[in-house]
C-alpha cells in the first residue's frame, strides 16, 4: 500500500461566511496542492471538506497520515465520535443532532477506503505545511 502524507486546513471569513479549504498531498517527495471553497459556509465544514477532497484525490486505497489543526476533525475520528453519531442516526450522546452529517458520511466512506492515521497540530504555530494549507484556504475564501 502506498503511503501518502496529507496536510489540510479550512478557513472562514465570518462564521458562517465565505469559506475556503486547502490541502497538500505528499507522495515520494512530490507535492500536490488542492483548494476550494463555498459561500456561505462554516469553518468546521471547510476543515472536513479539506480532508474529504484530499482523500478523494487518491486514485487507489492508500496508507495515509493526515495532519490537521482541527480538533473537531481529529477528535471526532480518533475518539470514535463520528462513527457513534452515524450509528445513532446522526445524534450525539446528549441526543442533540450531530452537525454536518453529510460531510461526516463522506469522510467515513473515505476512511473505509484508506488506512488513515490522524495527527493534530496547533494551528498558526509555524508548521510549514499547516501554514501553507492555511494560505491556500484563506486565499480561496478571499476570492469568493
Amino acid at each position: 500500500m502506498k503511503h501518502v502524507d496529507i496536510y489540510t486546513d479550512g478557513a472562514c471569513r465570518g462564521n458562517p461566511g465565505k469559506g475556503g479549504w486547502g490541502a497538500v498531498l505528499v507522495y515520494r517527495g512530490i507535492e500536490r496542492e488542492l483548494s476550494g471553497g463555498e459561500n456561505p459556509t462554516t469553518n468546521n465544514r471547510m476543515e472536513l471538506t479539506a480532508a474529504i477532497r484530499a482523500l478523494e484525490a487518491l486514485r487507489e486505497p492508500c496508507e495515509v497520515t493526515l495532519t490537521s489543526d482541527s480538533k473537531y476533525l481529529v477528535d471526532a475520528v480518533t475518539l470514535g465520535w463520528a462513527r457513534a453519531w452515524r450509528e445513532k442516526g446522526w445524534k450525539k450522546a446528549d441526543r442533540s443532532p450531530a452537525l454536518n452529517p453529510d460531510l461526516w458520511e463522506a469522510l467515513l466512506q473515505q476512511l473505509d477506503r484508506h488506512r488513515v492515521t490522524f495527527v493534530w497540530v496547533k494551528g498558526h504555530d509555524g508548521h510549514p505545511y499547516n501554514e501553507r494549507c492555511d494560505r491556500l484556504a484563506t486565499a480561496f475564501a478571499d476570492s469568493l
